[in-house]
C-alpha cells in the first residue's frame, strides 16, 4: 500500500515550484508502487514455486500410489489366480475322491449282499446239520432204550435160568447130601458109633 501522505498546511507558493513538487511526489509514489508490485510479484513467484513443488510432489506421490495400486492389483490378480487354481485342484480332488468313495460303496454293497447270502447259506447248513444231529441223537437214544430193554430182558431171562438151574442143582445136592449122609450114618452105625454124638 502507498504510504500516507503527510498533510501540510497549504501555503501559497510559486506555481512552478508546486508543479515540480507534484512531479517528485508522483515519482516517489511510482517507485513505491513498483517496490510493492515487485514484492507482490516475488510473493506470487514464491507461491508459484511452492505450487509447482507441491504439484511435483503430488505427481510423485500420485505416481507412487498408482504403482502401489498396480502392485496391489497384480498381487490381487495373483492371489485370485492362485486361489482359483487351488479351488480347481481341490474340486478335482474332491470329485475324484467322491467317485472313489461311490465305487467303494458300490463294492461294499456287493460284498454285503454276498456276505448276507453266505450267512444265510451257512445258517441253512448249520440248521440242517443240527437237524441231522438231532435225528441221529434221537435214533441212538431210541436204539439205546431198545438195547436197555433187550439187556434187561436177557438179564431177567438169564437170572431166571440161573435161578432155575441153581434150584435144580440145589435139589440134586440136597438129595445127594441126604443120600451121602444116610450112607455115612449107616457106616458109623456099622462101626458102633452114634452119629449124633460125633
Amino acid at each position: 500500500m502507498p504510504p500516507k501522505k503527510k498533510t501540510k498546511k497549504i501555503t501559497k507558493k510559486n506555481p512552478q515550484k508546486t508543479g515540480e513538487n507534484d512531479l517528485e511526489a508522483k515519482y516517489r509514489r511510482s517507485i513505491l508502487d513498483v517496490a510493492i508490485l515487485q514484492d507482490h510479484i516475488a510473493l506470487q513467484c514464491e507461491s508459484v514455486i511452492k505450487v509447482q513443488s507441491d504439484r511435483i510432489d503430488l505427481r510423485r506421490r500420485l505416481k507412487d500410489m498408482e504403482q502401489k495400486l498396480q502392485h496391489e492389483r497384480q498381487d490381487h490378480r495373483d492371489v485370485n489366480s492362485d486361489l482359483s487354481r487351488q479351488y480347481k485342484t481341490m474340486q478335482t480332488e474332491l470329485t475324484n475322491k467322491a467317485k472313489r468313495m461311490e465305487k467303494e460303496v458300490s463294492q461294499l454293497k456287493e460284498d454285503l449282499v454276498l456276505c448276507q447270502e453266505e450267512l444265510r447259506k451257512e445258517k441253512r447248513e448249520r440248521e440242517q446239520v443240527q437237524q441231522e444231529k438231532d435225528a441221529i441223537i434221537a435214533d441212538l437214544q431210541h436204539k439205546l432204550n431198545n438195547m436197555e430193554t433187550d439187556y434187561e430182558k436177557i438179564l431177567h431171562e438169564t437170572l431166571d435160568s440161573l435161578t432155575s438151574q441153581l434150584s435144580v442143582a440145589q435139589q440134586g445136592w440136597e438129595d445127594k447130601s441126604t443120600t451121602l449122609h444116610q450112607n455115612y450114618k449107616e457106616l458109623l452105625s456099622d462101626f458102633g458109633l452114634d452119629a449124633l454124638h460125633i
